[in-house]
């Protein structure tokens, strides 16, 4: 690996930047997909100017711009003639370009238009001179993932000497993913490199299912009376679905062949109380169960969940949490409880995997939304008991239709709960596009006044040069601002401190904050029963499966709950795929129709959020390539177990190398 820093222009403030993406080397620029792609068309005249689309026009500044000052926002704004059409223009936190906006002269503006009155209006329009524009037109331009401190011109100069510096060495695929020359170059680039993408991780599933196929036990687990107690003092009855999935949990706890079995169900279906029944049948036979989240902030709650459940019912069993944010003199006390086998029931993080942390009897493993983890990140926790095969439950809310779902999860036995509780009230759900907003806000403040709460989510943390899209950063301060002093807005992204995120959620969870505008860092188990409301910004910008995994934060509670869609498009085909989460909360069939409705034309938008990640490919658009993934790594296997020959060795050198896929012990 080559460091960053031998590019020219990059010092060690810029490296940190970067490392914040985590690009820390040469390779890893090259590597570093764009999220999206900027096709510049030519001006259009006045005549032809739309709302509610991107559009790029050529106009003449018509009045020098005024500067104003709201609080701590300076909003500069500007009278536009698109052909003797006015427009006017709005620019936040830019004061400069009072000076570069100078009247009489002519630029191309390039943004969203919506209607203002008897005129347009567009905010915070690209600004280019007419000659620059021109040299772009026709051209595919990549558009990166940003943090603070780096511009999109910045990345794309730096992935470009990245790529000098490697020369050769790198397929030319993926030179043309970065700058294709034409459409057909970056769908030709990106099938090839989606297909490897696949083919690497189903040769590690098949692999890791060949050595699972044979894993034996002797825990000797029995039925237990506590958990039925358990059942009979819940508040609700178990649905017929939860019902016979238990059962089948219980045969394999009791069988003496390893358990490894996923647990499919919808948001709100149920699965977590089955989780916490097997930890205590686990527990209550005298051996350890791990619990894995995703988060640190699911790891806590489940914690407090299944510590309650056990106070409730008198049961003598002792539930420890082990995350990374804790401090080490605690992180050393969980692990030696862990290690002499005072602690039952171990929740937390990937903290449960690293090699200090040594259990005395490990016998189940439960991983919580299985797509966050690798299956070698599993297969490492499960093998933490060098005497026995620990049995392996694996929970997904991702609604992944079954032909799918038996391609992904092909090492594992699945379970579905395809039932809600009949004790849940549906949510209520609207498409709107921004003639709504005010209507929007409105019935927000109208729910806090009720005492509940509302979720705002955004596509991206922070504005994105290039992308008229929605961000965490600058809606908070929006809302602050809009909001009356009483109502309290919080914020939280993914690159915040775990610290702060976990401080966040918990004012959140317990009515400190009214407004929490986020990303999708929400998305997974976060259980708040008072908020009652979500918008979600941009919606036409997640998949419908990530929508409607969003969608499950609410609806948690007794009270009705409502989904706010907004969209700024005016593209037919979107707001009806869209439409779909307004009349149907069932995320199975969600997941159906956004399989069979997501064309080739939505193959480069944003990275559906939710699903299982890979670099590039989608499970749903490139469902076809993932079967066509699946029938090779079975021809190369038959072929080639060990992946020895010549032709198979790169593969065998991506699954060692690989941090998400570790190696099968047979190789």
């Amino acid at each position: 690996m080559t460091d960053l820093k031998v590019l020219k222009g990059i010092g060690e403030k810029t490296a940190s930047y970067y490392g914040r993406l985590g690009i820390n080397t040469v390779e890893d620029a090259v590597y570093y997909y764009p999220r999206d792609y900027i096709r510049y068309e030519p001006p259009c005249s006045g005549t032809q100017l739309k709302c509610d689309v991107t559009v790029a026009f050529e106009a003449v500044v018509a009045a020098h711009p005024l500067v104003r000052k709201v609080k701590r926002l300076s909003i500069t704004s500007a009278k536009l003639s698109v052909d003797g059409i006015l427009v006017t223009a709005t620019w936040f936190n830019m004061p400069y370009l009072s000076k570069s906006l100078t009247r009489g002269k002519s630029f191309v503006f390039r943004g969203r238009l919506s209607a203002e009155g008897d005129h347009y209006h567009i905010e915070q329009p690209q600004i280019f001179k007419e000659e620059a524009y021109r040299e772009m037109l026709g051209h595919i331009n990549p558009v990166y993932s940003l943090t603070k401190g780096l511009s999109n011109q910045a990345m794309t100069k730096t992935v470009k000497n990245a790529f000098d510096c490697l020369g050769d060495t790198v397929e030319s695929e993926v030179y043309d993913m970065h700058f294709p020359k034409d459409e057909k170059t970056l769908e030709r680039a990106r099938t090839k490199l989606v297909f490897e993408e696949f083919l690497i991780f189903m040769l590690r599933l098949k692999l890791l299912r060949k050595d699972e196929q044979f894993a034996k036990n002797d825990f000797n687990i029995i039925e237990s009376a506590q958990c039925e107690r358990i059942i009979e003092r819940l508040p609700y009855r178990l649905t017929d679905a939860q019902s016979r999935v238990w059962s089948e949990i219980k045969q394999d706890l009791c069988s003496n062949r390893s358990m490894h079995r996923l647990i499919q169900g919808d948001v709100g279906s149920g699965k977590t109380v089955l989780a916490i029944l097997s930890a205590i049948m686990v527990a209550v036979n005298k051996h350890q169960c791990a619990i894995m989240a995703p988060t640190e902030i699911l790891a806590a709650q489940h914690y407090e969940s299944i510590k309650k459940i056990i106070r409730d019912s008198d049961l003598d069993i002792n539930v420890v949490l082990l995350t990374g944010s804790m401090t080490e003199a605690s992180k050393k006390n969980v692990r030696a409880l862990i290690e002499d086998g005072s602690a039952d029931i171990i929740i937390g993080t990937h903290a449960l995997f690293y090699e200090k942390v040594i259990y005395s009897d490990l016998a189940l493993v439960i991983t919580d939304e299985q797509h966050r983890f690798g299956v070698g990140q599993r297969s490492r926790l499960s093998s933490k008991n060098p005497q026995n095969d620990a049995h392996v439950l694996v929970m997904s809310a991702t609604p992944i239709p079954r032909t799918l779902a038996l391609i992904m999860y092909g090492d594992l036995d699945i379970s579905v709960i395809d039932e809600v509780p009949s004790h849940k009230l549906p949510i209520k759900n609207a498409v709107v596009n921004e003639s709504f907003r005010q209507k929007a806000y409105e019935f927000m403040e109208k729910e806090i006044r009720a005492h509940h709460q509302v979720y705002v989510i955004c596509p991206l943390i922070e504005a994105s040069e290039g992308l008229d899209v929605r961000n965490v950063t600058d809606t908070a301060k929006m809302l602050s601002e809009r909001c009356a002093g009483d109502i309290r807005v919080g914020m939280l992204h993914g690159r915040m401190k775990a610290s702060d995120k976990q401080k966040i959620m918990d004012e959140f969870a317990n009515g400190c904050i009214d407004i929490l505008v986020s990303t999708t860092v929400v998305e997974v188990g976060v259980n708040v029963p008072n908020a009652t409301v979500m918008m979600i910004e941009d919606a036409d910008r997640f998949g419908l499966a990530a929508l409607h995994q969003l969608r499950g934060r609410i609806g948690r509670g007794i009270a009705q709950s409502y989904c706010i869609f907004m969209s700024q498009s005016s593209n037919p085909n979107t707001m009806k795929r869209l439409e779909i989460l307004k009349r149907s909360n069932d995320g199975f069939k969600i997941a159906q129709e956004d399989l069979k409705q997501r064309g080739p034309g939505e193959l480069f938008g944003f990275r559906q959020s939710g699903d299982i990640r890979f670099k590039l490919g989608d499970i749903y658009t490139d469902s076809a390539l993932l079967s066509k993934a699946s029938e090779e790594a079975d021809r190369i296997l038959r072929d080639d177990p060990d992946l020895l020959r010549t032709e198979n060795k790169r593969y065998r050198s991506a699954l060692e190398a690989a941090d998400l896929f570790s190696v099968s012990a047979s190789l």
